[in-house]
């Protein structure tokens, strides 16, 4: 109930209004046999034993003799009431539907933003497909029972329980016996809303699990086919689709058991309504109004409450829905600042260039033996600084880290003399560039993928044909039918792989960055696009501060800062000039790649 009444926050005025439609309409609804008991009572009988309110509503209606003359005046009385009874109704679709679409709405956004501001960690525990599943069917699902599962409830509930003072007043025998199956229906419904529970919550598991295959599937769909791994990934989606099948049938053969349990118990209050009544009215102490009235109500209100057990049957499915998606919510954001930091205010960066320290900083995955080992090194502003080493060492790591995707273990970093986690995650990364190996790409316009990281005013064509011409990209854009208007497939899968690469790095450079990271993000590029490239960086009239993430040392020999990396540790430090001087795995791996790019000509000049 926390959670339902947390979820319908701010709907629950119109929550109240529907319920008072309801009862309404349940109301109105009850006093239509009303007008058929009273004319069976006074004019079929001739006003034997009837009651007050048969006299009365026959009087009401113009007497005995009119209503015997005019039978268009009860049937129309009637008429009204069931078209009350039914703006009721209207009423409450109405309030309840547009209540639940405005939870949906208001559910869809929040868990949009709260996982957009999730730490990356908890986003690199939770698979994507699951995540999918929550914002969408798992909605979906809370939406349908705050719009009709929830009400039909309610409905339910007064369908019971508003006749059963004016059964009383009618017979109170037949009326204990119109009801005697309803508890034991009840009963047997809270048995089997224990015994789904746990199944709903298995399907949804399965059904996240299916999601998540498929989503993966598709997004890795090129390695699929290059591998010829379609039929095993056909096999394992196979085997997610069937844990599926298994769950929902599962529910299915429960929803069989209950279904025709619970028609046998309604079949059944009919039949001792039906035979006891008859009993009573043999023997004369059961007005024939009153049997019928009986008739009608046991039939009304008995099939909404066998309803009743499968909303609150189907509603463990919502509950469900409602557990997860208030599973996420409950997910801890990222930090903005640092609670415990004396000086814990946000630090406006204005200057050009980043002055960037790191101080014996460790770092580990959770529940991981640490990733980086006391890294320590003091980047000026504007300087460039180049991480090289193995696969695996650790340089990707540390970008993540000055970021902040990931806080340090133990250590420290610093942003121009001031704590990093003093700075707002926002305004460090909305004053960064960062281009990755395998670049991420709208499935938009060329233009619209290289202004999606300018937070500011729009930047003016110039700047963007500069930025164009910096990364090497701008002759190959114009080249285009459409220019920079051509639109690119989903993640930019219609350009190759050094043009992706040089539309970021431009995306990156169209910002005006303070701090320019390029990880590894020259590798698809030929030597001579690369040598361009880096040109254009260093003759930029203004100078961010660089970190240079690079196998290929060719990108890297400018750099005033070099630290060669291996197991997280920080081997070797210095310039170019000075690593190719001292023994160490720097120079091993400029004598490699010199060697190698030295092979072609060898070759020419052999031919």
């Amino acid at each position: 109930m926390r959670t339902v009444l947390l979820f319908s926050r701010g709907e629950h005025r119109r929550f109240g209004y529907a319920a008072l439609a309801m009862f309404t309409s349940a109301a109105l609804l009850y006093l239509v046999p009303l007008v058929p008991q009273a004319i069976f009572d006074i004019v079929v009988n001739d006003g034997r034993n009837a009651s007050a309110f048969s006299r009365a509503t026959i009087e009401w209606l113009g007497g005995n003799e009119t209503v015997r003359n005019a039978l268009w005046r009860p049937a129309l009385v009637m008429c009204v009431l069931a078209f009350l009874a039914a703006i009721g109704v209207h009423f409450k679709a109405r309030l309840a539907m547009g209540a639940a679409e405005r939870i949906a709405r208001r559910t869809r956004d929040r868990m949009y933003d709260h996982v957009q501001r999730l730490p990356v960690a908890t986003l690199d525990r939770i698979p994507s497909g699951d995540l999918i599943q929550r914002c969408s069917s798992d909605i979906e699902t809370a939406r349908n029972f705050f719009g009709n599962q929830a009400p039909e409830i309610l409905r339910s509930v007064l369908m019971l329980l508003i006749p059963l003072p004016i059964m009383a007043m009618l017979d109170w025998r037949l009326a204990i016996a119109s009801i005697v199956c309803v508890p034991v229906m009840l009963v047997f419904t809270a048995v089997q809303f224990r015994r789904m529970g746990p199944s709903f919550g298995t399907k949804e598991l399965t059904e996240a699990s299916m999601t998540a295959n498929v989503t993966e599937n598709l997004t890795g769909i090129r390695t699929v086919r290059a591998f010829g791994r379609g039929e095993f990934e056909k096999q394992r989606f196979e085997k997610s689709s069937g844990a599926y099948r298994d769950a929902d049938a599962k529910l299915y053969r429960l929803f069989a058991n209950f279904w025709s349990v619970s028609d046998l118990f309604c079949f059944a209050q009919q039949v001792i309504v039906v035979g006891l009544g008859a009993s009573f009215l043999a023997q004369g102490s059961l007005e024939l109004g009153a049997y019928f009235y009986f008739l009608t109500v046991v039939t009304m209100f008995i099939w909404p409450v066998r309803m009743l057990g499968r909303m609150v049957v189907e509603s463990g499915k919502a509950l469900a829905a409602l557990a997860r998606l208030d599973e996420i919510l409950r997910e801890p954001l990222e930090r903005d600042l640092d609670p415990n930091a004396a000086d814990a205010q946000p630090c406006a960066i204005t200057t050009r260039g980043m002055h960037i320290a790191f101080s014996n900083v460790t770092f580990g995955y959770t529940n991981g033996a640490p990733v980086l080992h006391d890294i320590s090194f003091d980047l000026p502003a504007g300087k460039t600084l180049a991480l090289v080493g193995p696969s695996g060492a650790g340089k990707s790591t540390i970008i993540q880290l000055l970021l902040r995707f990931y806080a340090p273990t133990s250590g420290s970093i610093t942003i121009d003399n001031v704590p990093l986690t003093n700075i707002p995650r926002a305004s460090m990364r909305g004053q960064s560039g960062v281009v990755l190996q395998q670049p991420f790409l709208y499935s938009k316009q060329l233009k619209a993928n290289l202004l999606a990281g300018v937070r500011a005013a729009p930047a003016h064509d110039d700047a963007l044909t500069a930025a164009t011409a910096t990364a090497c990209i701008h002759d190959t854009i114009v080249g285009f039918p459409e220019g920079y208007e051509t639109v690119v497939g989903e993640k930019g899968l219609t350009l190759s792989g050094g043009q992706r690469q040089r539309v970021a790095i431009a995306r990156a450079l169209v910002a005006n960055p303070r701090l320019l990271v390029l990880d590894d993000a020259l590798s698809a590029v030929d030597m001579h696009t690369e040598v361009s490239i880096l040109t254009a960086l260093r003759e930029q009239k203004t100078r961010p501060t660089r970190i240079i993430v690079a196998h290929r040392l060719s990108a890297v020999v400018d750099a005033d800062l070099i630290l060669v990396i291996d197991g997280g540790r920080v081997l070797q430090r210095g310039t170019h000039a000075t690593l190719t001087q001292e023994p160490g795995l720097y120079r091993t791996l400029w004598q490699i790649q010199t060697e190698i790019e030295e092979l072609p000509q060898e070759s020419e000049v052999a031919r």
